[in-house]
Order: structure tokens, then C-alpha cells, then sequence
């Protein structure tokens, strides 16, 4: 009696852990599906903000879009403190309805300013190279110069803005035939925003 009593604890016991690890897997997995689902701003500025609009016809229909709030990405060529707050230079990337950054080259220039009422952005941390999300309201066409190129800019002023996370550079060695050379081929693979490694060398996409 003693030994089918001390098996059937044991048994129990795996039943009430199985069933225990079995909530907690369903737990985590809603946990990832919801914030995989989440927006990357606030959910009524991201309803409220236009997509997928280009920076020409912005800048072609500068009156009609005055005031409108556009929720747009961008990988950052400089940040500076100006009078009225700290200015961001970027290179347009378009986004989706959560507002990740789509797998598409950028296209385009434009400015963010971020009001000084709100605070500052440190030009370390919004280092160019640094990738971003953000809402704005299309301020006006500001000119510029790219070098010694004029450039018209479409001028933003930003309601909420997301930083993502600074890309890694990751190495794998492919199985080269005896005939190849064995130095590791140099592999551009714009986009990644995962943790897992993209084959061969990535690293982040060049900026002018």
C-alpha cells in the first residue's frame, strides 16, 4: 500500500505541474500575441494619422495637408537643438497600420521638429542611424540644402514618437564550395527588426 500510495503523489504531483506550465505557456503566448498586435504610438493617434502618404505629394499639395496628422518612419541622418526644440533630419521609410517600418528602401528626406515645451531629444541617443516611428502635423515646406544641393523639405511637428531599438550586426559562415573563397560575403539586408540573425554579414543600410 505504501509503495502505490507514494506512486500515485508522484503522479499527481506531474499532473498538477503539467497543468500548471501548460496555463502559463498559454499565458505567455497571449501576453506575446497582444503586444505583437499593439500599436508602436498611442492607439487614437495612430487611428486619427494618415499612412502610406509619399513626402511629393505632401509637399505638391503643401495647403491641402497643412495641419493633417501623418504617422510616418524614417532612419535619422541628424538631430539638433534649435530654437525651437530639437530638429530631426531623416530619410523617409513608409509604415503599416502598427506602425513598424515596412521592408522598403527610403525614399526621400524630411524634418521633425520636437517642441522644446515637451523636452529635449539628445542627439546621442537619436543618433543618425537610429531608426523611428512617429506622428506629426505637416507644418510647411522648409528649404534646405543637401551639400551644396537646395532641397525642400516637408516640415513635421511631432506628436509621439517611438525610437526602435539599435540594430546588431550579425555573422554567419555559408558552406562555400572547396572551389570559393572562404571570406565571408557581404550581405545588405535592410529592415531587420528581430533578434534573430539574417544570413551572412547585415548590417544597417547606408546613409548618405
Amino acid at each position: 500500500m505504501g509503495i502505490r500510495t507514494e506512486k500515485w503523489k508522484v503522479k499527481t504531483k506531474k499532473m498538477v505541474y503539467n497543468k500548471t506550465m501548460k496555463k502559463f505557456f498559454l499565458i505567455a503566448l497571449t501576453i506575446v500575441f497582444v503586444f505583437s498586435c499593439s500599436p508602436v504610438l498611442k492607439r487614437d493617434i495612430m487611428d486619427k494619422g494618415t499612412k502610406d502618404t509619399k513626402l511629393p505629394d505632401i509637399l505638391q499639395n503643401a495647403e491641402m495637408y497643412k495641419g493633417k496628422l501623418f504617422i510616418l518612419g524614417g532612419v535619422i541622418i541628424e538631430t539638433k537643438f534649435a530654437d525651437k526644440g530639437s530638429l530631426i533630419e531623416a530619410m523617409y521609410v513608409p509604415v503599416d497600420s502598427r506602425g513598424y517600418l515596412k521592408e522598403v528602401k527610403s525614399s526621400g528626406r524630411f524634418l521633425a521638429l520636437y517642441p522644446k515645451e515637451k523636452g529635449l531629444l539628445d542627439p546621442v541617443i537619436y543618433s543618425r542611424g537610429r531608426e523611428i516611428t512617429f506622428a506629426g502635423e505637416f507644418i510647411e515646406p522648409r528649404k534646405g540644402k543637401i551639400d551644396e544641393m537646395e532641397y525642400i523639405y516637408p516640415l513635421f511637428e511631432i506628436k509621439d514618437i517611438y525610437l526602435w531599438e539599435k540594430r546588431e550586426e550579425y555573422y554567419f559562415m555559408p558552406a562555400y564550395p572547396s572551389w570559393y573563397s572562404p571570406y565571408p560575403y557581404w550581405f545588405d539586408y535592410p529592415g531587420w527588426r528581430y533578434p534573430y540573425p539574417p544570413p551572412y554579414w547585415y548590417h544597417p543600410p547606408p546613409l548618405p
